[in-house]
């Protein structure tokens, strides 16, 4: 007998009365949802639940880009219900591939159905992420309760299922080496190592030997064989951190190696099979990198099978808050008293600061304030941020202008920069979110050549 009252939402126009007996028959509570508005509201709480979404009842292209934002929230595990040949259609084949964990063809086979959406049911209660988590202290930890660490969260779940490169991009400061973990501690390469390299800080006449290892006698100074980074990664994960800063030649051996699965140590002359998993991470506009010929077209395409955009501290509302406390709450015995929080100008200036350094200068101006505060409550003096407790007073225009951007933002951030998936989202053409983004003065590769990709 499975569990009793786990919900589940089934999108349809036409509901299959078979089917439903099914489900209700293995213990499930079926909600009906035959538009976008019906979906939303059996949807309003945080519970895991499993969702059908039967496609093959042809709702129109104004209804799916309607039930859009639905599919993207990480409590609900998607299965879709297509018809034979349905997903020839771009449009549909991208929603399943972004949003569902499955999906099965017409005709119906109900114990099918049920079991791929039991799957899904139970692949976000495993991944699922709580904002009560974030309370937790530890090393190596990710916080954060917004919709764009909600959906980091469920796009890390979802690339830690398959063994396909990695490609995260993002400002400085953003977290990527803890996404990439956080991959790699949830895909079966887990119990190998997670070797880490930043291509950035290494000078380039030693990366070469970093990466591959080398034989004694090799060069001057080599007095015994040194295993590389990608040797020491056999088996497991390989990241390779700010790898915008890749000199050329290093490229090519690193090309070299994903197209082989082998690599020699200098010095060496036998070829040496290694199997790993590579993620990498940079802050560099990548397009621009490639345009003014830094970096190799074909070695990005090789390290960009799936993407995750890291979204920046400015754009993650009431996680900032959350960070700060949970900061605290870390480092509080640095500090020769106890603190018991933030006052309320600190909490007014954390809001409005723009966060340059994102969460690492967070971070260490918390850290800062711990030691150096000399009262109970962590003012914004403490912080550094007094100049941000009061903002200058904005017209409506003007904060119609910031949501405006905000929300540009935001949906580029869930589509990977995708313009045409992120003017659907917005329920504007793609010709509209050209021109918003010149107005707001946010860049695109596609629409000015060579200037910054923007990441958020």
């Amino acid at each position: 007998m499975e569990p009793a009252s786990r919900p589940l939402i089934y999108v349809t126009r036409d509901v299959n009365s078979q089917l439903s007996a099914q489900f209700n028959a293995r213990g499930w509570q079926v909600s009906v949802a035959t538009s976008a508005r019906d979906a939303r509201r059996a949807l309003r709480d945080d519970a895991a639940a499993g969702g059908l979404l039967d496609l093959s009842s042809r709702f129109d292209s104004h209804e799916i880009a309607a039930l859009e934002p639905c599919l993207t929230l990480p409590n609900v595990g998607w299965v879709a219900a297509t018809a034979p040949g349905q997903l020839q259609e771009s449009a549909l084949r991208r929603l399943v591939r972004d949003y569902c964990y499955d999906y099965v063809t017409l005709p119906y086979d109900p114990p099918r159905i049920v079991d791929s959406v039991g799957h899904a049911y139970g692949m976000v209660v495993l991944g699922s992420v709580e904002e009560g988590d974030a309370a937790r202290a530890g090393d190596g930890e990710m916080v954060g309760s917004c919709d764009a660490m909600r959906a980091l969260f469920r796009a890390i779940r979802k690339v830690a299922m398959t063994d396909a490169p990695v490609f995260i991009s993002g400002e400085s400061g953003t977290g990527k080496e803890l996404t990439a973990v956080a991959i790699h501690e949830r895909s079966v390469r887990r119990a190998a190592a997670f070797v880490a390299i930043n291509c950035g800080a290494i000078p380039p006449h030693l990366l070469q030997s970093e990466l591959f290892g080398y034989e004694r006698g090799a060069f001057t100074g080599a007095s015994h064989r040194k295993i590389g980074r990608i040797e020491a990664a056999h088996g497991g994960t390989l990241f390779l951190d700010e790898i915008g800063d890749l000199p050329l030649e290093s490229q090519a051996s690193l090309l070299r190696f994903l197209q082989e699965g082998k690599i020699e140590r200098l010095g060496g002359q036998e070829p040496i099979a290694v199997d790993v998993r590579v993620i990498s991470a940079t802050h560099v506009d990548m397009q621009r990198a490639m345009e003014e010929g830094r970096f190799r077209p074909d070695l990005y395409h090789r390290l960009c099978v799936l993407q995750i955009d890291e979204p920046p501290l400015r754009a993650r509302g009431k996680d900032i808050g959350l960070l700060a406390r949970h900061m605290l709450e870390r480092f509080g015995k640095d500090g020769v008293r106890r603190r018991r929080g933030f006052s309320a100008d600190a909490i007014a200036a954390l809001h409005n600061y723009a966060w340059p350094g994102n969460v690492r200068e967070l971070i260490n101006r918390v850290r800062r304030a711990i030691v150096m505060s000399e009262g109970r409550l962590i003012t914004a003096h403490d912080l550094e941020l007094a100049d941000y407790v009061e903002i200058a007073p904005i017209s409506l225009a003007q904060a119609r202008e910031a949501a405006e951007r905000q929300a540009i933002e935001l949906a580029l951030l869930r589509h990977g920069g995708r313009l045409g998936d992120a003017a659907l989202e917005l329920g504007i053409s793609r010709v509209t979110l050209y021109r918003l983004l010149g107005a707001h003065g946010m860049r695109h590769p596609d629409v000015v050549p060579g200037e910054h990709r923007m990441t958020s």
